[in-house]
């Protein structure tokens, strides 16, 4: 009789395990750089209409150091999407990434930007001219371009006499907020975050030459192992999903 019970409960016990483990492998977390997250959320939706099941993708924008330091510390994502490579690969070597999944989604590019029509020049002498209050950047400690636009700086000699003009974001989302809300004149963001077809912005930039900083590799790794999580990484490498990519100004692998 007792036996018949402990049965009984035993698969019920494990038919909630079940549809737990369903139900947790039917939603993904991802990590998302910040520069990246308005193309991720028109990805997802072209994502969405392929795949009709009752998924749920939760995206976390942020910095990328951030979201480094908070996946070694055990924080819930299942997929990071980077703004450089230098993060995935130490996740790599730490063996924290799943079935060797590292791959270069996007190249990103770098330029100083303003609001203002006719204010940057197609050479980027403004910086020399050095006739604007502020220049925003991200921070080069936890952003992949606000390193890019330190190596820029470092490259034309200027990196020194810009800092006590030097604003610097968290991320280069509140960089761009700098610049877009005219608190500082002019920043080095994402060429994508002026290229997103959301924003309409308009204004004066100029795009930097690559010689000037390292080769930004967005690269993103899956961390936790599901079919949802797996499928969406295939999507990312589509046709589809990498029209969208060049849409917001990136260049593709």
């Amino acid at each position: 009789m007792w036996n018949a019970k402990l049965k009984f409960f035993a698969l019920i016990i494990t038919c909630q395990f079940l549809f737990v483990t369903q139900s947790l492998a039917s939603e993904i977390r991802i990590a998302v750089a910040s520069n990246f997250h308005s193309t991720m959320k028109e990805i997802i939706v072209q994502f969405e209409l392929e795949n009709t099941k009752a998924n749920k993708i939760v995206l976390i924008p942020g910095s990328s150091g951030k979201h480094y330091a908070q996946i070694i510390n055990g924080a819930p994502f299942d997929l990071f999407f980077s703004a450089d490579k230098l993060r995935p690969i130490l996740l790599e070597d730490q063996g924290i990434i799943r079935n060797q999944s590292r791959f270069t989604y996007a190249l990103g590019k770098l330029v100083l930007w303003s609001p203002n029509n006719s204010f940057i020049d197609s050479e980027g002498q403004i910086l020399y001219d050095n006739d604007f209050r502020f220049l925003a950047i991200a921070n080069p400690k936890i952003s992949p371009y606000g390193l890019a636009a330190k190596e820029t700086l470092v490259s034309m000699k200027l990196w020194q006499d810009m800092n006590q003009k030097l604003v610097r974001g968290e991320n280069i989302a509140q960089t761009f907020q700098f610049v877009s809300s005219r608190n500082s004149e002019i920043g080095f963001v994402s060429f994508s975050q002026i290229r997103n077809p959301n924003n309409n912005m308009k204004g004066s930039f100029w795009e930097v030459p690559q010689s000037l900083y390292g080769p930004i590799e967005q690269q993103a790794v899956l961390l936790r192992d599901s079919k949802l999580g797996r499928d969406f990484m295939k999507f990312i490498k589509t046709k589809k999903a990498l029209d969208i990519i060049s849409k917001y100004g990136y260049d593709l692998p």
